[in-house]
């Protein structure tokens, strides 16, 4: 049985309930007459404010109480052990206080109970870790869909258990064997399963190996800040670096702002005050120089070339601040103070990105500025910090004009005006896909099918997901291509970045074409190659968004591709111009293993510095 609305369900050698409701009091008795309990015991009482039952104690709880308090709060009676008017911490208080003995107990909750720092939630966490808790579940939001998309966990109270160890096993679900969408499909990979084997062999030995999804926690190190933070994992083990430099906190050498949002009346988009920033989105690898708004409220600041950090989802991801800034909370800034160099910092948080952990809020992720201030760091004397900056700002020069060689570059053909000028149609065959029937794909079928997914700009995208029956490539041969030919999607056919047009690769020879994608197979007069780098030009790009341009989206018809105007010079023309192409094309991709071997060395030499 499940409580709906205010109270909660109980079982034990009885089976009890409480709801404030008596629509759900008459449900609950249908329900469970329907599972076989004949005497079920089922009340309509509100726990939070009537005495008339306090005394009643219980063997085994299981409750899904409610995730939020009304507007006011409430207005409990004065027997809990925690003085509160949030409804979620009185219900988490009653359970823990009516268990016996030998009580057990299983309760859904938001994530405010696992790390609000009121002191009604630090106060209830206290009481549990010392008394009744023995594991936190984390589960992943979106559980409740399509209901709630509160990210919650599981509190699991034994007493017993609790006496005997000194640890509290949390356990972090990822996968719970369903998507999380509205809609709630089943996925594989469920670790569920894993999740209560560990569970119980915590319960019945004590014994523990750390795992992915699993790890113990002194119950003294949760108690040691005082707030009893049930994140775990804002406990998992740092990664202990054999360095010969001495390991500080962040706060004893740069000072840490956390951001603060001004009110929105003082927003706007005339450039007036200071340029607004929120969080990672608007800065990503390159910091975003023109803001979406301004703020003539100035809360915190971060000026020039400080260093700033995502704090909320994702936590962890740091650049400089461009120019002097008004942050929100999704961001804070980290200033240097003369210990330190602050391209030295960058660095090495930069390097620890995919490390800093933070609370697991109820919506998203997030860190709070005394954990950011708790971050331990190497520090070496400055002068072997310059040389450090120094190294590492020589290889920077290096991967960022390799990067603009790879970014600007573009194949380009000269067009001599001499050339025939002639339609796409005349000198290569233009096919259309076929509206293949989605009852057709099956993953275990052996004829592989092109679709619009397939087609990025200047990209093959390998997603092999649903095939064809072996009959279908005879029976649609003339919807076939071939390693080579060239595949191009008409639907969304342009984005800012270029034309979606690939070459089919080897590993998909003789494979089908599915509808709104269209192949082009060269002929005696063309060199498929030719016609792809100049359906890559500026020209074409120009001439798609033109026949598009009164459509939602650039989509490209396949009478439009056949007429397209392309030039038509000799095949030994063709030839030398793909092979010069080729050529520089070469030169290109050499950028790109410099641009890696570069970053590299710059991971190398951070490494070294954490004694990796």
């Amino acid at each position: 049985m499940e409580n709906i609305r205010n109270n909660c369900c109980f079982a034990g050698s009885w089976t009890a309930g409480y709801d404030i409701s008596p629509d759900m009091v008459r449900l609950s008795l249908v329900n469970l007459y329907l599972h076989g309990f004949n005497t079920p015991n089922i009340n309509e009482y509100d726990t939070l404010s009537s005495e008339e039952k306090w005394n009643e104690s219980f063997d085994v709880i299981l409750a899904n109480p409610p995730f939020m308090s009304p507007k006011g709060g409430i207005r409990p009676h004065k027997r809990f052990t925690i003085s509160s008017n949030r409804s979620e911490v009185l219900f988490v208080d009653y359970i823990a206080e009516h268990l016996n003995i030998n009580g057990k107990a299983g309760i859904i909750v938001p994530e405010g109970i696992i790390f609000q720092s009121g002191t009604a939630y630090k106060d209830l966490r206290k009481m549990l870790v010392k008394n009744h808790l023995y594991a936190v579940v984390s589960l992943p939001a979106g559980v409740f869909n399509p209901y709630s998309g509160v990210k919650t966990s599981i509190l699991l109270m034994d007493k017993e258990v609790s006496k005997k160890r000194e640890e509290i096993l949390f356990i972090k679900i990822d996968n719970d064997g369903y998507n999380l969408g509205a809609q709630r499909n089943a996925v594989k990979g469920s670790q569920l399963e894993e999740a209560i084997k560990l569970a119980h062999k915590f319960v019945e030995t004590g014994e523990f190996e750390e795992t992915p999804i699993a790890h113990l926690v002194p119950k003294a190190e949760i108690a040691k800040n005082g707030d009893f933070n049930l994140s775990g994992e804002r406990y998992k083990a740092q990664i202990l670096f054999n360095t010969d430099f001495p390991i500080v906190e962040l706060k004893e050498v740069a000072e840490v702002i956390s951001g603060q949002s001004p009110s929105s009346e003082f927003y706007n988009e005339e450039g007036k005050g200071l340029p607004f920033y929120q969080g990672k989105t608007e800065f990503g690898e390159q910091f975003i120089g023109q803001p979406t708004k301004w703020t003539t409220s100035i809360t915190k600041e971060a000026f020039e070339n400080d260093i700033l950090m995502s704090v909320r989802a994702p936590v962890g991801p740091v650049n400089y601040a461009i120019q002097h800034i008004c942050i929100g909370r999704g961001l804070a800034a980290i200033r240097t103070n003369n210990s330190i160099k602050k391209e030295f910092l960058f660095y090495l948080l930069k390097s620890q990105e995919d490390k800093i952990k933070g609370n697991g809020g109820a919506v998203f992720d997030s860190i709070s500025r005394n954990q950011i201030e708790a971050i331990q760091i190497p520090l070496p004397p400055l002068s072997i910090q310059e040389e450090i900056v120094a190294e590492i700002e020589g290889c920077q020069k290096i991967i960022d004009g390799a990067k603009a060689v790879v970014a600007n570059y573009k194949p380009k053909i000269n067009i001599d005006p001499d050339w025939e000028m002639v339609e796409l149609d005349s000198i290569a065959d233009v096919i259309s896909g076929n509206a293949f029937s989605s009852s057709d794909f099956k993953d275990d079928n052996p004829i592989r099918c092109i679709k619009i997914t397939n087609v990025g700009v200047r990209e093959f995208v390998n997603d092999d997901t649903g095939r064809l029956p072996e009959s279908f490539i005879s029976q649609y041969s003339r919807f076939a291509v071939k390693s080579g030919d060239l595949v191009i999607s008409l639907t969304r056919t342009i984005i800012s970045s270029g034309l979606k047009v690939a070459i089919v690769p080897e590993s998909w020879d003789n494979t089908l074409v599915n509808q709104r994608v269209a192949g082009i197979k060269p002929t005696e007069k063309s060199n498929i190659l030719f016609i792809y780098y100049y359906l890559c030009s500026d020209v074409v790009f120009r001439y798609v968004e033109d026949k598009s341009r009164s459509l939602m989206q650039p989509n490209l018809s396949i009478t439009d591709l056949k007429n397209l105007s392309i030039p038509c010079p000799s095949i030994d023309i063709q030839n030398e111009i793909v092979s010069q192409i080729e050529r520089e094309q070469e030169l290109v991709n050499a950028n790109k293993v410099l641009i890696e071997i570069f970053e590299q060395k710059i991971k190398d030499r951070i490494a070294k510095v954490w004694g990796e």
